[in-house]
């Protein structure tokens, strides 16, 4: 997978701690959690476009007429319902076992 934001990544974790060569853990958690986040979007966009394509577009051409226009607008709304639902549901499972330990 191709992202674009990578090949400047590494050189950013340092520059935030005031001092030379050294690593601020704080500043680098953050930069994993954002790099984490584009990730899961990327991934998110592509499954989607994937399956509402092979589900709406049944002869590629020049433009899309109005019945995969209207298909693949509701499918990307189902998708995105079905990611939020799966997400919310993973998310509070995961509050709930930290709870418990």
């Amino acid at each position: 997978m191709e992202s674009g934001f990578g090949s400047d990544f590494g050189s950013d974790f340092g520059s935030g701690s005031g001092g030379a060569g050294k690593l601020d853990p704080g500043l680098i958690m953050e930069q994993v959690k954002v790099q984490i986040a584009v990730a899961n979007a990327q991934e998110l966009l592509q499954r989607m476009t994937d399956k509402c394509f092979r589900k709406c577009i049944g002869k590629p051409g020049g433009a899309l007429d109005n019945s995969e226009q209207k298909c693949i607008a509701m499918c990307m709304d189902r998708y995105m319902d079905s990611w939020n639902t799966v997400s919310r549901a993973y998310n509070s499972r995961l509050q709930r076992e930290r709870a418990n330990m």
